[in-house]
């Protein structure tokens, strides 16, 4: 068969465009199939034509799942961490549609480990001296750039690990001196501290002070809380999550 042949996936039968072939072992996968596998999937070379099907009906499955998913915690802002305590299980998405997204549903007994790797990078500040030579300052100035990283080690058929960041951007801070730099003074570096905390201390099934709010949520269940389409669960006329209003449209619980 010549490059230009025209391909079809072995999964759903389309035909596959220009560019838009995914190897598998043993076949083709086209663009759209591959857009439906989960976000922490990263064998697909080597899986093989009947493993993405399989992967593809528990993916279907965790859509149907996500319907009745409620989240009473959320953790982070652009990368979030949501837990349904009750069910006892989380997912982990940027997305506000969660049943657009489709993130993995993932038990919190499934959980192996949950840590946080702190990366930390110091940059020399430079200043110009007479000859317009960039030179060191005397004692030297250094600007340092921080970023919190979650690591998730699960057990799940199609992936074992989930890795994301969970600051936006790079949390930067300078210092005259190098031992004048105290990452705790600085009020952005302490909240994505507090999120990472939180997180781990979850996930790694330690007590918090907010686990303690689980006869709470029962009695919000008996009380006419609803549930916005984001998936969080509320009782005021605003989503605490996403903002929108209560119109009538969404569940009641």
């Amino acid at each position: 068969m010549g490059f230009f042949d025209k391909k079809y996936c072995d999964v759903c039968g389309e035909k596959i465009g220009l560019l838009g072939n995914r190897k598998l072992e043993d076949g083709n996968l086209c663009k759209e199939c591959a857009s439906k596998l989960s976000p922490f999937f990263s064998d697909r070379k080597s899986s093989t034509v009947e493993e993405i099907k399989q992967q593809l009906a528990y993916r279907e499955e965790n859509r149907q799942q996500l319907a009745g998913f409620r989240a009473t915690r959320i953790i982070g802002d652009r990368m979030k961490v949501m837990v349904d305590e009750l069910g006892n299980r989380f997912i982990v998405t940027s997305s506000n549609d969660i049943l657009k997204a489709n993130p993995d549903i993932i038990s919190i007994s499934d959980v192996i480990s949950c840590n946080l790797d702190l990366k930390m990078e110091d940059t020399e500040l430079k200043q110009e001296d007479a000859q317009g030579k960039e030179v060191s300052y005397n004692p030297p100035r250094y600007c340092y750039s921080y970023n919190f990283f979650i690591e998730i080690s699960v057990r799940n058929p199609w992936f074992s690990q989930i890795r994301f960041r969970l600051n936006s951007s790079d949390i930067e801070m300078g210092s005259r001196r190098q031992s004048m730099v105290h990452p705790e003074y600085n009020m952005e570096y302490r909240k994505y501290q507090q999120m990472a905390d939180e997180i781990v201390a979850v996930l790694s099934g330690q007590p918090t002070a907010r686990g303690m709010a689980a006869s709470v949520i029962n009695q919000m269940a008996q009380n006419g809380s609803w549930v916005c389409s984001c998936g969080m669960t509320n009782t005021g006329k605003f989503c605490q999550n996403c903002g929108a209003p209560r119109d009538g449209r969404d569940r009641i619980r």
